[in-house]
């Protein structure tokens, strides 16, 4: 019986090739793209579970309080793992992992810049489960000058990963390599090319707990309660970072104990860091658990819309079957064998679409990771266990998809259709179902156009927003403290170029996150108390300002020609503003940690360094070199030449280290990789999404205008035009879709509404967006439409009649 209903289904398929294939290809359009995103799910949705205890694993983060706003910081002192084991026995370990700058790491010729190199503490490999291939887990981080490396690290120097024993220069010391793992897990909210151990630098270090730097890692033991354990770190705060704040800040032991309410360490699953940490001061940019919902209805949706018109041109193409069916009920069919013949095609369609959809799958995802940023391969799809998966979900889609035309079918009127009265009575009761499938589809379609709109339209703003400096024509050179004494000299010959406007010292980059320090206003409030804020540093020198065209809101630039600059400070608005410093801010005194006094000489117009999903923090500028890059200020359509030029003059100076650039607007850019990502995933969902509810319309049509042969001869014989024929069908589809713009306009405002407010600085949604969105969906509308009625009312009349 089943092998009869496989061989009448796949005589049915390829008598109908065009109509076949275009409904298997749209299921396999909608079943391919719910597989990429399903990979993209699990991807995110299993980050940091790979340790062998992660549901025991928390990372220790720090939140301030103060004027009436807050910073949460994913790292802490260098102390405080160490005394919370020590203090509370429900810490079964704890272990830290701090950043290296960029760094020069060589071995006899080969030398080459490393950006990403860790420090860790001896356990942190065995605590993340992370295997070595070469060495010993238990000791490889435990002595001074001693690194583990990645096994591509290892190749990139020696030519093997046979390196336990070597050793390489990292910026001019001599680390001993202890150990090689393959990599750390792509999933990982941290990632590594080494590890130095951490003892290296840290011994003999002053512990303290009330700074940062320490990215800092807990496991509890079996069963002990994270948020009990929280209720206790306000008494270690009193005991060790009051005092320290107290010593550091010079202040009274009242104030200092106020800390113990504004300075609240806090307990972060590991697990839940990629998707619940938006710190600016992570690693690595992390994911959005937002974006999980979203990305998990675009696949929904895509998948029901791939559905639905499976349905409606399963059911358009039964209206060529009406007399097949009678003639099998004559012939003694039961219905139940009827809805099982039809249930085994639409089986045997979604099977076909699964395998059309694996090949699709297999062409679209290398653009689909450089899209998402990841690295999904095709054998994550051809796993055993996913494949089942992916077969079953074809079932079901399958059976679901095809009850639907299977019932229909099955019950035509036998007298009706061998009379040649068409399907009308049958369709009259269910027409109502299958404009509601196309309300449906074309609302999301629509929807998904709108977001597409709102989501450039942002990153377009935050791209074009006034940051209140010039990062246009900016060339920011890398690793100038290599040339040490040669520095000025340096920049005094890029100088005598009148090419180059101007040029600065300075390693912050105004798009970049720089130190931070807690500081306050000298001068006390009427109630003996200051006002603590969290402030960042950057170290510039005279020409910083002028050379990033920034504004002076009172006061003036620091000055070569007074020493006593050493000691003063340039903040910026917010920074007076967070201050609570009323009147002229100019000569008023800032401390910082250490009890350092700076007199404030100028206020600068808050400029935006970091991205407009974060207000403009505080910031102070000292005055003095960090030379680890100059920015320099051109003016040229031959900027190429230009930088010919500087290699030469780099290269002239023999520095240790090879000439390297790159300009400001790029570093600006990569601030948004996570919103252009976003705004490139809509975009190719929602073309998707057309596409597919045109070929749902496509079915619609051509099942309502075969209804209507006779009608439309008839029209026609009566003297009906072409043109107004065309007009009357379209006329019924275009309502439809009317319908579904006016349904999808509210719910995608409030959906992007919600969305915008994630961004401290954005857009107002436009009512031309919606007006922009609904004219694209009414035209593709039309133009898919036109083509079934331009054909319908341009078909003989004589020949429409008689076939009926």
């Amino acid at each position: 019986m089943i092998k009869n209903y496989l061989t009448i289904a796949w005589r049915n398929l390829t008598k109908n090739r065009i109509f076949s294939f275009i409904n298997t290809f749209g299921l396999a359009i909608g079943l391919a793209c719910c597989m990429l995103i399903s990979g993209y799910l699990y991807q995110e949705l299993t980050y940091d579970r790979y340790p062998a205890k992660s549901d025991q694993l928390y990372r220790v983060n720090l939140t301030t309080l103060g004027n009436g706003g807050s910073d949460v910081y994913p790292f802490v002192d260098n102390a405080v793992g160490e005394g919370m084991k020590n203090a509370l026995p429900e810490i079964e370990a704890y272990s830290r992992l701090s950043i290296n700058q960029p760094a020069f790491v060589e071995n006899g010729s080969k030398k080459f810049k490393e950006t990403n190199i860790a420090r860790a503490d001896a356990n942190f490999l065995q605590l993340f489960s992370i295997p070595l291939i070469d060495g010993d887990p238990i000791t490889c981080l435990k002595d001074p000058s001693s690194m583990v490396l990645t096994r591509d690290m290892a190749k990139k120097y020696f030519g093997t990963t046979d390196v336990v024993g070597k050793s390489l220069i990292v910026a001019t010391y001599p680390f001993k390599i202890t150990g090689v793992i393959d990599k750390v897990p792509d999933n990982s909210h941290f990632h590594a090319d080494a590890f130095l151990s951490m003892v290296t630098f840290t011994e003999g270090q002053r512990q303290s707990w009330s700074n940062l730097g320490f990215y800092t890692y807990l496991q509890l033991r079996k069963g002990a309660d994270p948020k009990k354990l929280e209720k206790q770190f306000p008494q270690l705060v009193a005991k060790y970072v009051v005092p320290e704040i107290q010593h550091d800040m010079g202040v009274s032991v009242a104030e200092a104990q106020k800390s113990v309410n504004t300075f609240l360490f806090s307990l972060q699953p590991i697990t839940d860091i990629h998707l619940h940490s938006h710190t600016k001061y992570e690693k690595e940019a992390n994911g959005d658990i937002n974006y999980i919902y979203i990305f998990g209805a675009l696949a929904a949706f895509i998948l029901v819309l791939a559905c639905i018109n499976f349905t409606n041109l399963s059911t358009a193409a039964s209206a060529k079957r009406s007399k097949e069916v009678g003639i099998r009920k004559v012939l003694g069919s039961l219905k139940s064998s009827l809805i099982s013949q039809f249930l085994t095609e639409s089986v045997l369609l979604t099977t076909l679409a699964t395998v059309f959809a694996l090949a699709l799958v297999y062409l679209l995802l290398p653009y689909f990771n450089q899209l998402s940023g990841k690295q999904i391969t095709i054998g994550f799809y051809l796993n055993p266990v996913v494949l089942l998966i992916e077969f079953a979900v074809a079932l079901i889609v399958g059976i679901l998809a095809g009850i639907y035309p299977a019932f229909f079918i099955s019950s035509f009127k036998i007298l009706s259709v061998l009379k040649g009265n068409g399907i009308g009575d049958v369709t009259a009761s269910r027409s109502l179902l299958r404009s509601g499938l196309i309300v449906f589809q074309f609302a999301i379609s629509t929807a998904f156009i709108i977001a597409t709109f709102v989501v450039y339209q942002q990153l377009h703003y935050m791209q074009n927003k006034k940051l209140g400096y010039d990062k246009d024509q900016v060339i920011v050179l890398n690793d100038t403290y290599t040339l040490q004494n040669n520095l000025e000299p340096f920049r005094n010959k890029l100088l005598q170029d009148n090419r180059v406007v101007n040029a600065t010292i300075s390693s912050d980059v105004p798009v970049s996150i720089s130190d931070g320090t807690q500081i306050y206003l000298k001068s006390a409030t009427s109630d003996g108390s200051h006002s603590d804020i969290h402030a960042n540093i950057y170290h510039i020198d005279e020409t910083y300002l002028p050379t990033m065209e920034m504004k002076m809101a009172a006061g003036r630039n620091f000055l070569p020609a007074y020493p006593a600059d050493s000691a003063s400070v340039i903040v910026n608005e917010t920074a007076v503003k967070d201050l609570g410093i009323t009147g002229n801010p100019l000569g008023r005194t800032i401390v910082r940690s250490g009890r350092h006094a700076f007199n404030i000489v100028g206020v600068v117009k808050d400029f935006n360094y970091s991205s407009a999903k974060e207000k403009i923090a505080p910031l102070m500028m000292l005055y003095g070199h960090s030379t680890g890059a100059m920015m320099v200020r051109v003016k040229t359509a031959d900027v190429q030449g230009l930088i010919t030029g500087m290699k030469q003059q780099w290269d002239s100076f023999n520095p240790a280290s090879p000439f390297s650039y790159n300009f400001l607007d790029d570093q600006f850019a990569h601030l948004y990789v996570a919103e252009t990502r976003t705004g490139k995933i809509f975009t190719s969902f929602a073309i998707l999404a057309v596409i597919i509810a045109s070929l749902g319309l496509f079915g619609l049509s051509a099942f309502s205008i075969r209804q209507r042969v006779r009608e439309i001869g008839v029209r026609k014989v009566l003297g009906a035009s072409s043109g107004s024929i065309t007009g009357m069908l379209s006329a019924q589809f275009l309502k439809l879709v009317a319908l579904a713009i006016v349904i999808a306009i509210p719910l995608t405002w409030l959906a992007m509404h919600q969305w915008l407010q994630e961004f401290a600085y954005r857009i107002d949604i436009q009512w031309w967006v919606f007006a922009a969105a609904g004219a694209m969906a009414l035209g593709v509308a039309f133009i898919t439409v036109s083509f079934q009625t331009i054909k319908a009312a341009l078909a003989n009349p004589v020949k429409s009649l008689r076939s009926e």
